[in-house]
């Protein structure tokens, strides 16, 4: 009789087991830190100026290889990083990514500082658009049904009409991403490429109104702001009730670049029935995260897409009181070491060449398995005058709370630091369209609904933070201001934190407008 080949015992199993285990584990982890993604894009890149200069085929030959990769190459802001990005633009090829660089996005983010050049390339598009396709299947997951998938998906971009410089065309990410639809994509997408292509905001948006009941749309894609506008003119045009009299299988909403937070209630105004909003993180840098299921209260980390993601604890003793990095080569963790609840600056490394670039946005973790984050704030976006640190997500939420305990819409807000001799005060902006509410009322709901959600807020009210004021105006100010900034529509939005030349162009501003 033959001997079988295993032996099956308790041991044996428990062993197996227990491996499996392991094996499972490890494979999690590496799923999770990345280091696929990493290698190929130094693969991609070691023969490039910069990969050459930082020693990449050294970093692969690294059994540490993300170690060896955070030991070797500095953080750096978008100053540090557009060093070697002028080259490209200059139209010189395989600088920080292989061949010539087609477009680059212009942005300003919500610093309102001069334009930013971030380079797009074919690699970056792909992954923009694969992301994009994961999104909208994980829709279903919200409970959407197949008809909405079948419909349009309309999407409000900046122009696709691009600055032609010969050796590369500038312009909105948005309107980059939307010029680049394969054919097969424009079929599904609106308002078309004649109206994407008009180049400001109002005559987009009146050719899309004027389009409008010709449309049959399930999504819509863009800012929360501009979305309000285009329902607000569409109802007034065509005097309806709510749009899904004319958009009936409206189902969802995409939304990004601002927290939906104080936005919601007065879109859920425009609707008929219930829409999902289902939040994105898509900057002009890449498409990092999204919202993959109704139950997240954070957005899905794209783990796969030929974006490399490290973080840094956005504590003091990484960043000063302006939010700059202190050292080139900080402390950092890739996704197998982050923790929960815990502010960190991101950093990105990504296949349109942009190595250890830190973003200057903030997140936090609500979910490591799968990884998935809120966004915080931006580096130099915390109100911290004198150890109040007050961040933007406490911003959103607050304005939202006093919006819902006074029944008002409460949307658009921008916030300033003051000094009075030797105490400090915020002096908050707010868009009210109602008329008669008392200031006061909303500052003293503010103040008590800022001390609940943060408690060095709290404390610094009862010491050096001693002044708040709120000044209620018309919603269409901020956008005004946007436009007179040459940022309407697109990715544009109102700067949460008033700062430096920001808050003299907006005070300016305002003595204009006679506020």
């Amino acid at each position: 009789m033959a001997r079988p080949i295993f032996r099956i015992n308790s041991k044996r199993i428990r062993f197996i087991r227990l491996n499996t285990q392991q094996f499972l584990r490890k494979k999690r982890i590496r799923h999770l830190s990345q280091v696929g993604t990493l290698r190929k894009l130094l693969v991609k890149a070691s023969e490039t100026e910069f990969g050459r200069s930082f020693g990449f085929a050294e970093i692969l030959s690294d059994p540490n290889l993300q170690d060896a990769f955070a030991k070797r190459v500095p953080v750096v802001d978008y100053d540090g990083m557009h060093i070697w990005w002028r080259r490209a633009e200059q139209g010189h090829a395989d600088v920080a990514w292989p061949g010539k660089v087609k477009y680059f996005a212009l942005s300003s983010g919500t610093s309102g500082a001069p334009s930013k050049h971030i380079p797009v390339t074919k690699a970056l598009l792909r992954s923009t658009r694969k992301t994009s396709m994961r999104q909208l299947v994980a829709l279903r997951n919200f409970g959407i049904q197949p008809v909405s998938l079948r419909t349009k998906v309309l999407t409000l971009s900046g122009s696709t009409s691009l600055q032609d410089f010969g050796i590369h065309q500038k312009g909105d990410v948005s309107g980059i991403n939307v010029k680049n639809l394969p054919w097969f994509a424009r079929t599904l997408h609106k308002p078309g490429q004649k109206i994407a292509a008009a180049p400001d905001w109002e005559s987009r948006l009146a050719m899309m109104v004027e389009k409008a009941p010709s449309w049959d749309i399930g999504i819509v894609a863009g800012v929360p702001a501009w979305l309000d506008i285009l329902l607000t003119r569409i109802r007034e045009t065509y005097d309806l009730d709510h749009i899904h009299q004319l958009w009936p299988h409206f189902n969802a909403f995409i939304h990004g670049g601002v927290s939906i937070t104080p936005y919601r209630s007065k879109l859920e105004s425009h609707f008929g029935k219930p829409v999902v909003f289902a939040e994105t993180y898509l900057a002009s840098e890449g498409f990092f995260a999204y919202q993959s299921n109704p139950d997240s209260t954070g957005m899905e980390l794209v783990r796969k897409a030929g974006i490399y993601f490290e973080f840094i604890p956005f504590t003091e003793s990484h960043f000063d009181e302006d939010g700059g990095l202190l050292n080139p080569f900080p402390e950092s963790f890739d996704l197998s070491k982050v923790e929960l609840d815990k502010p960190y600056a991101l950093v990105i490394s990504t296949c349109a060449g942009a190595w250890r670039y830190l973003i200057g946005d903030v997140v936090r973790f609500v979910s490591l398995d799968p990884p998935e984050i809120i966004i915080d704030g931006r580096t130099k976006h915390f109100l911290s005058l004198c150890g109040e640190h007050l961040s933007v997500d406490n911003m959103n939420h607050a304005l939202a709370q006093v919006g819902s305990e006074l029944g008002l819409h409460l949307q658009e807000f921008g916030v300033a630091g003051i000094t009075k001799g030797k105490s400090f005060g915020h002096h908050w902006y707010v868009a009210c369209d109602t008329s008669g509410v008392d200031p006061e009322k909303v500052k003293i709901r503010l103040d008590e609904a800022l001390k609940s959600l943060n408690d060095d807020y709290a404390v610094e009210r009862q010491h050096a933070l001693s002044h708040l004021e709120v000044t209620l105006m018309p919603g269409n100010l901020f956008i005004d201001f946007l436009a007179s900034q040459g940022r309407a529509g697109g990715q544009s939005k109102f700067p949460r934190v008033l700062k430096g030349q920001v808050l003299d162009s907006w005070l300016e501003f305002l003595r204009d407008e006679g506020v």
